[in-house]
């Protein structure tokens, strides 16, 4: 896993309203839930008590409570309530969640997996997402493959012809992205099968963006190609444009042998033709989805599941020239690990000056936001305007806009009966 980045960990509309959203992400057991000012929470989801997960338990004004003992933690993680104790207990300072920065934009909620920062860098997607005027559904599922596998397997596309082929949902991708209209469409499976020759490959990096376009032709008849164009953000964003054809599928770490994809379909420009009618474009695009998802993903799953080593890292493939992309991801993933290893380490090296130092003018700022309790590990892309406690600048943006809703009776007792 890259430290120091934002990770999507689900859709936004996947937060529950009036119970705490358990989700495990990044090796870790998670909660998600919203303060009666519509604030998004993170926060480690097993209670310091006896470990029990926090998931399972109910919302109480703007604290969440254990379903184990009723021990109640607010949205910094701060334990205000131990029944068993009474009102007027000492509560243990150990008694204390882990709370995580979250921001919501695009649609998605992204936690950040990193060090501690006064000031978060920016969460940027590539100016192609930015600027796509295209309208899109978005769909979610998880998979047991390490997520290296899976990226490598969506940045590059001549894997297509041998993997899908037997399929009969695939006819649907030969009559529209390779049948022509001077054969009704039928000669769409036979075109498909003969172009897999890659031409015109060409790789260029920006920063934490790779970017390749490339050509798949027939090569007895070079008329009888498609033009591709892929771009890979770090940590886990990749994005394919071809023809008809526009998807960006977000691939975050569940733990080392799982993985979440998250994957955005663009409506087709014939499909306003073809669909006159608005309101049902968005189920032609759901059912796209869904035939991602319960046939062409399984199907490239299905060799994942057997590849060795489970995790691709750089030295274990044999890469050919057309597999550039690929090359170049996994440099990149060495780098910013490298890079995040680094900067941890300077920051113990400066801890460890500040102690020694023998006035306070030697002692460093120490630029960690107190509520941003994340474990040590790293972006750097873009500039940084967010803050540790989880500010975000998005469209609902967490510790910002806050939305008031009408809360359940045991929201509405709130903090008044916790001990403040």
């Amino acid at each position: 896993m890259i430290p120091n980045q934002w990770y999507p960990i689900l859709q936004t509309g996947d937060i529950e309203r009036d119970k705490p959203t358990g989700v495990r992400r990044m090796g870790e057991e998670l909660i998600l839930w919203r303060d009666l000012g519509g604030t998004l929470v993170c926060q480690s989801a097993r209670c310091p008590h006896k470990g029990a997960n926090i998931a399972g338990g109910r919302l109480k004004g703007n604290t969440v409570e254990c379903p184990y003992h009723g021990f109640r933690y607010d949205a910094e993680g701060t334990c205000k309530v131990v029944p068993a104790l009474g009102a007027n207990a000492r509560i243990p300072q150990s008694l204390q969640l882990k709370t995580y920065p979250v921001r919501e934009q695009h649609g998605l909620v992204w936690l950040w997996w990193g060090e501690a920062r006064e000031q978060l860098p920016e969460i940027e997607l590539p100016h192609e997402l930015v600027g796509n005027p295209r309208p899109h559904e978005t769909i979610s599922w998880t998979r047991p493959v390490h997520y290296t596998r899976y990226i490598e397997s969506l940045l590059e596309f001549y894997h297509v012809t041998f993997v899908h082929r037997d399929h009969w949902t695939n006819n649907i991708d030969y009559t529209f992205m390779y049948g022509t209209a001077r054969n009704l469409w039928m000669d769409g499976r036979e075109r498909y099968l003969a172009a897999n020759k890659i031409v015109n490959h060409e790789v260029e990096v920006d920063g934490t963006t790779i970017r390749s376009t490339f050509d798949q032709c027939e090569e007895a008849n070079p008329a009888n190609s498609s033009h591709f164009n892929l771009i890979y953000q770090a940590p886990g964003l990749t994005h394919v444009k071809t023809g008809l054809l526009e998807i960006t599928t977000w691939l975050t770490p569940i733990d080392d042998e799982n993985t979440l994809a998250i994957m955005r379909l663009y409506e087709y420009p014939q499909l306003r033709t073809m669909v006159p009618i608005k309101p049902l474009r968005p189920w032609v695009l759901r059912a796209s989805l869904l035939m991602e998802k319960l046939v062409q993903d399984p199907q490239d799953v299905g060799i994942m599941l057997r590849q060795e080593p489970k995790v691709s890292e750089r030295g274990v493939n044999k890469f050919i020239a057309v597999d550039e992309m690929n090359a170049k991801f996994l440099q990149m993933r060495d780098r910013l690990k490298a890079e995040a290893q680094a900067g941890a380490g300077a920051g113990t090296e400066a801890g460890a000056e500040a102690k020694a130092a023998p006035t306070p003018t030697d002692t460093p700022e120490t630029p960690v936001a107190q509520t941003a309790k994340t474990p040590p590990t790293t972006n750097g892309n873009g500039n940084s305007t967010g803050t540790g406690t989880g500010t975000g600048t998005g469209s609902k943006g967490t510790h910002g806009g806050r939305r008031k809703r009408a809360g359940s009776g045991d929201r509405e007792d709130g903090l008044t009966k916790a001990r403040s």
